[in-house]
C-alpha cells in the first residue's frame, strides 16, 4: 500500500484525477471503477474540466458503479446512477450506454447480484477503481462486520451510515433507504488499481486503522493491505493520526519518476 500526504483537498484531486488521466491514456478499452459520495468530486470536476479543454477522452471506456440503494425509484434524484450521470458522466464523452451499475430494483437480487460480478468479469475487469471511505471506516457499503471475501450483495445499512447520507435527502434520516445492493470487499480487491481518496479531519480515525491497523472485518477499509496495487490519498487533516508520516513523506519524496502512483 502506497500512502501519499499532500497539503490540502485540492491536491488531493489533482493527483487522483492525474491516475484516472493517465488510465483513459494508456488503455484501448478502460473500466472505470466510479464511487459516490462527496470525497471523489473535486476528482470528478477535474475530469470534466480536462475532457472540456480536449486533454482527455472517454469516449473508448466504461464504467461501473461500486453500489446503489435499494427500493428508490429508477428516476429518483438520488440514485446513485442519477448522482454518477449529474456529477461525471453527462459532461464527459463516455457514452451513456457504458455506463453500468447493479440491478436494484430486479426482483430475484441475489441473481441480479451475482449477474453484476460477471459484468464485472465480462468486461475485462476493474483498470482503476476509485474508492473514498465512512467514518466507521466501510468502503462501498460495506459496513463493519463485512465478510473480507464478499461479492455483490445486498447489505443492510447502520444507522449511522444513513445519518451520514441523509445530508443527501434534505437531512432526512427517514428517506435514506435502508438496504443496498454494493459491490462486495472481494470483488473490489479484484480491481488492478485501488485508489482511495479521504480529506478532513473526520477521515483522520478512520485512515488510521485502516492502513495501520490490523486487517479485520471491523474496519473494511482494512482491506485494501492486502491488494498489491493500492494507493491511499490524502490531505493533512486526513493523515494526523498516521503514525508513520514520515516514512510516508520520504517514499513518495523519492519515488522512481517511472513509477507511477
Amino acid at each position: 500500500m502506497e500512502v501519499v500526504i499532500v497539503s490540502d483537498a485540492d491536491a488531493a484531486a489533482d493527483l487522483v484525477a492525474g491516475v484516472i488521466v493517465a488510465v483513459l491514456a494508456d488503455h484501448p478499452a478502460p473500466v472505470l471503477g466510479l464511487a459516490t459520495g462527496s470525497s471523489p468530486l473535486g476528482v470528478y470536476r477535474r475530469l470534466i474540466d480536462a475532457c472540456a479543454a480536449g486533454a482527455l477522452t472517454a469516449a473508448h471506456a466504461s464504467a461501473v458503479l461500486l453500489d446503489e440503494y435499494v427500493g428508490l425509484p429508477s428516476d429518483h434524484a438520488e440514485t446513485y446512477r442519477a448522482f454518477i450521470r449529474g456529477e461525471l458522466v453527462d459532461h464527459i464523452d463516455l457514452p451513456s450506454e457504458r455506463l453500468f451499475g447493479p440491478d436494484a430494483a430486479a426482483d430475484d437480487l441475489a441473481s441480479a447480484c451475482r449477474e453484476y460480478d460477471r459484468l464485472i468479469r465480462d468486461l475485462g475487469g476493474v483498470d482503476v477503481q476509485l474508492l473514498g471511505i465512512g467514518t466507521d471506516g466501510h468502503v462501498g457499503f460495506n459496513e463493519p462486520g463485512s465478510s473480507l471475501a464478499s461479492r455483490t450483495r445486498i447489505k443492510t445499512l447502520t444507522r449511522a451510515t444513513r445519518v451520514d447520507n441523509a445530508r443527501w435527502f434534505d437531512d432526512h434520516v427517514g428517506d435514506v433507504p435502508r438496504h443496498v445492493v454494493t459491490q462486495g470487499l472481494g470483488t473490489i480487491l479484484e480491481a488492478r488499481h485501488l485508489v482511495l481518496i479521504a480529506t478532513g479531519p473526520e477521515k483522520a480515525e478512520p485512515i488510521a486503522r485502516a492502513v495501520e491497523g490490523p486487517l479485520t472485518a471491523m474496519c473494511p477499509a482494512s482491506v485494501l493491505q492486502l491488494h498489491p496495487h493500492a494507493t491511499v490519498v490524502v490531505d493533512e487533516p486526513a493523515a494526523a493520526r498516521l503514525d508513520r508520516v514520515d516514512y510516508y513523506r520520504e517514499a513518495y519524496e523519492h519515488k522512481p519518476g517511472w513509477q507511477r502512483l
